[in-house]
């Protein structure tokens, strides 16, 4: 177990770590949370808990999440050995980097129907369920369903990101009519109700994955596509699997940090933290200044590494023990100057933004750290109306270079910021968590491990300390940093900025299997809660 977790200060504003012995539950939204703990109490494992408020935050966060996008899980059954469960979609048969090449583009547009990959949630979600659930999938998704026919309410954090990327959904009429109504967001209070979602949920519920991808959904999103130009076929759909993989992991103090394998950017936050490793971050002369500048530096190092490497699996030939391995490490941890900022390296890629991380822990010690997004706020635009499916789009996170080992091509996985993550020590899961916010999330997850192992902070206290990010060039700093900190780090050299927006979100659940007692944690940037029974 990790070390005594230091008291917080209760005169300052905050919220106390969730405990309990029976069963918790992390998201980034209330009602997800409400609706996990409801199954558990129900006689639902984890995994039914994971999926069942993940459907509900489908429907009442529709602009991070949803069917029309994709989900990474890893799950420890009775916290042994975690499984990895890869639900990301896949590009059109016909899609070739010629072909994008002719038509003179220099990158796949965001927001066009070559961004749209075959939506891999769905699949997964049923995977996960028929193999690894307690209950059916009709009770599962049950209060998913309830939501987008009866109306939810909307949360601050809903409301804001509504409003904030509105124009995202501007160029497609179906769905400004849908998700603006009267010409403008909906507000904090305002109930809001998705009857097409609904009954595609019921099919989903009655008819398992044949439901989304095969028959008239299937019809209606390619029918769709094609009309825009997209070269994607029903067999794409029909065709379409997630899989499961075998986790990787590396070592940080004397715990392992288990990410899921590529196409997936876990490596990027194994190589950040094994950096990280060979720097004493207990000691109390490490300054808030030297902890960012470490950290910033690492993420150079790791997302140059990340963004060369990372690609569908069959296509990474890299030996990734090898690039964890102390011979590689200890080289780039030579190269870190802790006075002087390195040099950056020019991201040429889309932003990664939008996401939601569920945690869930049951009575048995199953634990499930699952993600799911719809990439960019709102995805692609492009909406199904009659089956109220938003699509994503993260095929805009391929490149168009054929030498490339991400070089979109037929039936290809992108590079995936999502990532979902554990912690293990002697053989157990003793911590499931997951960090939201697109490109961050790699350093997110480094910077929440190290604020547990290395500062024996609690899951809310590492989820609530102010965050920095080091990213194309710019060292971007939460404003809750202090302004003394932002000049130091000037003045080794970094080109520091204030964050315009809070960065990332958090989910984490401690296992201590010594008391059997649960400690959980959720981001204060976003409407969620952590709670336990």
């Amino acid at each position: 177990m990790v070390d005594q977790m230091q008291h917080r200060d209760f005169f300052s504003t905050g919220r106390s770590v969730a405990v309990s012995r029976n069963g918790m539950a992390a998201t980034s939204h209330p009602l997800a949370t409400l609706t996990a703990i409801d199954v558990l109490k129900a006689g639902g494992n984890a995994v039914d808990a994971a999926v069942s408020a993940v459907a509900v935050q489908s429907v009442v966060d529709p602009m991070m999440t949803g069917i029309g996008g994709d989900c990474f899980a890893l799950y420890s059954p009775s916290g042994g050995t975690p499984i990895a469960i890869n639900g990301s979609g896949y590009a059109p048969a016909m899609a070739n980097a010629n072909y994008y090449s002719m038509k003179g583009f220099q990158a796949i547009p965001d927001d066009s129907p070559h961004a749209v990959t075959v939506p891999g949630a769905a699949d997964a979600w049923c995977h996960l369920i028929s193999k690894y659930g307690s209950l059916a999938m009709d009770r599962v998704l049950l209060p998913a369903i309830a939501a987008a026919e009866q109306g939810y309410v909307i949360t601050p954090r809903v409301a804001a990101d509504w409003d904030r990327y509105k124009a995202r959904i501007m160029a497609y009429p179906d769905a400004q009519n849908f998700f603006l109504p009267e010409g403008k967001p909906v507000e904090t209070g305002a109930i809001f109700k998705s009857p097409a979602l609904a009954g595609t949920l019921r099919k989903l519920a009655n008819e398992g994955r044949k439901g989304i991808y095969e028959g008239e959904i299937a019809s209606e999103l390619v029918g769709l596509l094609s009309s825009m130009g997209g070269l994607h076929e029903e067999s794409d759909f029909s065709e379409f699997r997630s899989f499961e993989t075998r986790p990787i992991s590396a070592a940080y103090r004397d715990y392992e940090v288990v990410e899921c394998p590529p196409n997936g950017q876990g490596i990027a936050a194994l190589l950040i933290l094994r950096i990280l490793d060979g720097f004493d971050l207990k000691d109390p002369r490490f300054s808030e200044a030297d902890r960012i500048h470490l950290l910033s530096e690492a993420t150079k190092t790791a997302y140059t590494m990340r963004d060369a490497i990372i690609a569908d699996p069959k296509n990474v030939t890299v030996d990734i023990d090898e690039i964890l391995g102390e011979k590689t490490v200890e080289k780039l941890r030579s190269s870190i100057s802790m006075q002087k900022a390195g040099r950056s390296h020019r991201w040429d890629g889309p932003d990664h933004r939008d996401t939601v991380s569920i945690a869930v822990v049951d009575s048995y010690g199953n634990a499930i750290s699952l993600i799911n997004s719809i990439f960019f706020a709102f995805g692609s635009g492009i909406y199904a109306p009659r089956s109220g499916i938003l699509l994503q789009n993260r095929g805009s996170g391929f490149v168009l270079d054929p030498t490339h080992p991400n070089c979109i091509g037929p039936r290809k996985r992108p590079l995936h910021t999502i990532i979902p993550g554990m912690l293990r020590k002697a053989g157990q899961t003793v911590m499931t968590f997951g960090v939201m916010g697109g490109q961050y999330q790699a350093v997110g997850h480094a910077h929440l491990v190290s604020q547990i192992l290395d500062r024996s902070m609690d899951p809310q206290q590492a989820s609530d300390h102010p965050r920095s990010f080091w990213f194309d060039g710019v060292l971007n700093l939460e404003p809750t940093i202090g302004e003394d900190v932002k000049q130091e780090l000037e003045r080794r050299g970094h080109k520091v900025a204030w964050a315009e927006e809070p960065i990332g979100g958090a989910q984490a659940i401690l296992i201590d299997h010594g008391t059997g007692i649960l400690s959980g944690g959720s981001d204060h940037r976003k409407d969620g809660i952590a709670l336990g029974y």
